[in-house]
């Protein structure tokens, strides 16, 4: 997905509150923009928004001095997520259609995502909860999903925030967990989740986590390490959470599964739906495969 002139006051806007977010002074917010504003001048709208992104949080830590600006925050959000777990997890265990809910909790945590939201909140988070278990929606792609799983032989599960990791345990745990591998950032980009996180949310013991090499938010291919290119080749299924995983890998022709909250109005258009939306959706590579097979 390319990025779109809407998206350039976005990365302003993102930068200045990322800034103040991680505690610079008024000096620093002022550097922070002023060189945001000059990558903007000279960006490639080609690219995907990610791409702009890490340059925005490679500028918010050389400036701040600190290399995980974020950390106190991804602390906050693994402890709520863990305090809420248990419940959730009985709430699965219970239910007649536990991957369902599953995945509906799932694309709940996707809302703890501070690169589109400085100002989320305890409050706001488990509103969203109850909202996705109540929420209607097209639940007709569960039974493409579920047979999508069945059917693979290496699962390659990338994650996306920290706090919403927990969240993602919860899809997993209800995954073969030993077709099943789980992917996290290479290095701290906003509040993304590292192997730091996977272990604070007990995802290490469930299944294999590995990191991608990257310090860009999503997946961009090119900027991850050839171990985990290898891994995304041979995977049969790739479930890819959020909206960053969906702006760097929609294009890709892999049998991917994305799993987010739309919280973008770019998104939202390029989607065609409203922005908080619940989004399962397959990519185009199975529309291939079964047109493929019809064509037999």
């Amino acid at each position: 997905m390319q990025s779109y002139l809407d998206c350039v006051p976005c990365f302003v806007r993102q930068a200045l509150e990322a800034a103040r977010l991680v505690g610079g002074n008024e000096q620093a917010c002022e550097q922070v923009v002023r060189q945001v504003l000059g990558l903007a001048a000279e960006m490639d709208l080609n690219q995907s928004p990610p791409a702009m992104g890490g340059k925005i949080h490679r500028v918010i830590r050389q400036v701040t001095g600190k290399d995980d600006p974020y950390k106190e925050i991804k602390q906050k959000f693994n402890a709520l997520a863990l305090r809420l777990y248990p419940d959730l997890k009985r709430l699965i265990a219970g239910s007649a259609k536990p991957l369902e809910i599953a995945v509906r909790l799932a694309i709940a945590g996707n809302i703890i995502d501070f690169g589109v939201s400085s100002s989320l909140d305890v409050a706001e988070v488990e509103r969203v909860i109850d909202d996705s278990l109540t929420a209607d929606w097209d639940t007709s792609l569960i039974e493409d999903f579920a047979a999508a799983v069945k059917e693979a032989s290496r699962i390659l599960y990338l994650c996306d925030n920290a706090g919403e990791i927990v969240f993602d345990r919860l899809l997993v745990e209800q995954l073969p967990c030993e077709k099943v591998t789980c992917v996290v950032k290479g290095s701290p980009v906003i509040n993304d989740a590292t192997m730091e996180d996977a272990k604070i949310s007990g995802l290490t013991e469930v299944v294999e986590v590995t990191e991608n090499g990257s310090d860009n938010p999503g997946t961009i291919l090119e900027t991850c390490s050839a171990g985990f290119r290898r891994r995304f080749d041979e995977a049969d299924l790739i479930i890819a959470k959020g909206q960053g995983n969906y702006e760097t890998l929609s294009d890709v022709d892999r049998n991917i599964f994305f799993i987010l909250k739309v919280k973008c109005p770019v998104i939202a258009r390029h989607l065609g739906c409203e922005v908080g939306t619940m989004i399962l959706r397959k990519s185009k590579a199975f529309d291939n495969v079964a047109d493929l097979v019809k064509g037999d």
